[in-house]
C-alpha cells in the first residue's frame, strides 16, 4: 500500500459559507420590495433551514433566493433537500435540510461505477460517510474522478485528500 496513491470521494459543504448564504438571504428578503408585508423570514440551525412567509408563492420565492445565494457561495444545490410548503396557522412554512456525507448505498453506487467502467487496478473502500479510491497510477485516479463527475448523482460529490 505504500506505493499506492489515493483520494476520498466526499459530500460536504462549508458550514461558514452556509451561514453566509442564509445571512445574505435574510438581508435580501428584508430589503426587496416584493417581500414587503409578507412576513418572510429564514432561520438556520445545524443542518435545518426554516423558511416562512405569508403565502405559498412567497415561501417558494424565499427558497429561490436561498438557492441563488448558495450558488454564489459555491455550495452545490444537490446538498439542499427542500421539503414541501405547508400551512401553519396563517403562515406558510418550508423546511429544507442540508445533506452532508455519502450514505452506504450511494458509496456502493460509486464503487460499482468505478469497478464496471473505471480503469483496471483501481480499488475502493467505504470509510464511514466517504469513499476512498486507491490505485498505483495517478492517471487512473484522475480518470476515476472524471468518471464520477460525468455520472449525474442526486447528491453533491467532491474530492479530498488526493495523495
Amino acid at each position: 500500500m505504500a506505493g499506492d496513491s489515493s483520494f476520498d470521494v466526499v459530500s460536504k459543504y462549508d458550514a461558514q459559507e452556509l451561514e453566509n448564504a442564509v445571512n445574505m438571504t435574510s438581508k435580501e428578503i428584508r430589503n426587496r420590495y416584493d417581500f414587503k408585508g409578507t412576513d418572510a423570514s429564514i432561520k438556520h440551525s445545524g443542518d435545518v433551514i426554516e423558511l416562512e412567509a405569508s403565502g405559498e408563492e412567497r415561501v417558494k420565492a424565499v427558497l429561490d433566493v436561498l438557492q441563488t445565494m448558495l450558488v454564489r457561495r459555491k455550495i452545490d444545490l444537490k446538498a439542499l433537500k427542500p421539503g414541501d410548503p405547508r400551512l401553519s396557522g396563517k403562515i406558510w412554512k418550508l423546511t429544507a435540510t442540508m445533506q452532508q456525507g455519502i450514505s452506504g448505498d450511494d458509496a456502493r453506487k460509486i464503487a460499482k461505477l468505478i469497478r464496471d467502467e473505471g480503469p483496471k487496478g483501481v480499488r475502493t473502500q467505504v470509510q464511514g460517510d466517504e469513499l476512498r479510491v486507491f490505485s498505483k497510477k495517478r492517471d487512473d485516479l484522475q480518470a476515476c474522478q472524471r468518471l464520477i463527475q460525468a455520472a449525474d448523482y442526486d447528491f453533491a460529490v467532491q474530492f479530498a485528500n488526493y495523495r
